[in-house]
């Protein structure tokens, strides 16, 4: 379609109110650098989602130009607003309204489920939606790096300053829940600060092959699987924004029988991973709970990975 029959289609098209909604995510079960299918290597990462949290986003459009945000601090937001009108080839602006519960500044992708309720509300509101693929390309572009939640449940090896999929797991995680803290005291990181990590050859490789186990624990829904590789990535990333005390988080996920540790590779969060068919897993998760909150570890929670997931 050129871009005259676009033009000509948007002009059709009643504005209205529109809403979007958006997940928070764990932090990452795995983030390293990986191969396309030509074998250059990019950044990239597969989230942990956490739909317990969510940002919902209101757009009202306006014929002016100018968008407009109730709070501060959400020039991403507006800029993502403006990319999507654009990429639409809608020349209006409106007003921008944003409802959050995910904290800020600990690795829950707070910003990027901003940009993405955002981007959905201004699809919504021209009912023009758009597919995961180019929700997160332009949140790429809004933030300079992305997670991979405009997926939502569908697992995807996700390069997130690119804006591209490396690889489509054909599936969602498996079912989990993930009984997830703050380390080091709680304190917040200033993600802006954090220059990219660095990767050595050795890494490298063993990033090749959690990338396989990742692949056959969505293939074959084994969460074992799947908390394996990410405690390999967790260790991995320990050499770079080192976690305080997470020998002991990875003793106290042993102890209570879970599947494995995962961090924010960009944050203070660590968790520790159970399959939810587990035998007792509704005990043994709340007691790894009361354990971490006895070794210092704040802010403990449980949480489903998995929409539909009950409240623990």
């Amino acid at each position: 379609m050129g871009a005259g029959s676009k033009s000509r289609r948007n002009s059709r098209t009643s504005p209205h109110h529109g809403v979007g909604m958006a997940i928070a995510h764990h932090g990452e079960l795995l983030q390293g650098v990986f191969e396309d299918e030509n074998g250059r290597l990019h950044r990239g990462l597969v989230t942990l989602p956490l739909p317990c949290k969510t940002a919902r986003a209101n757009f009202q459009p306006a014929a002016s130009r100018v968008i407009t945000v109730h709070a501060r601090g959400k020039t991403k937001a507006v800029t993502a607003a403006r990319l999507t009108l654009d990429h639409l080839g809608i020349a209006a602006g409106g007003a921008l309204e944003i409802d959050s519960d995910i904290p800020v500044g600990h690795g829950y992708g707070s910003s990027t489920a901003d940009v993405v309720a955002t981007i959905r509300a201004v699809a919504a509101a021209y009912s023009q939606p758009l597919a995961p693929p180019r929700i997160a390309r332009i949140a790429v572009d809004a933030e300079q790096a992305s997670d991979a939640i405009a997926f939502d449940d569908q697992a995807v090896l996700f390069a997130q300053r690119e804006g591209i999929v490396l690889e489509d797991f054909g599936g969602a995680l498996p079912p989990m829940l993930v009984v997830g803290c703050k380390a080091n005291g709680g304190l917040p990181i200033d993600t802006l600060k954090l220059s990219p990590a660095r990767y050595d050859g050795q890494e490298i490789q063993q990033f090749r092959v959690l990338r396989g186990l990742v692949a056959h624990a969505i293939r074959h829904q084994d969460p074992i699987c799947l908390g394996r590789a990410a405690t390999a990535s967790a260790w991995i990333s320990q050499r770079r924004l080192p976690k305080q005390h997470l020998e002991q988080a990875m003793a106290i996920a042993q102890s209570a029988g879970a599947c494995g540790i995962q961090v924010a590779h960009s944050g203070s969060l660590v968790g520790i991973l159970f399959d939810v068919a587990d035998k007792d897993v509704s005990q043994r998760s709340r007691r790894a709970a009361a354990t971490l909150q006895t070794a210092g570890f704040v802010d403990v929670e449980i949480c489903p990975t998995h929409r539909g997931g009950a409240a623990w």
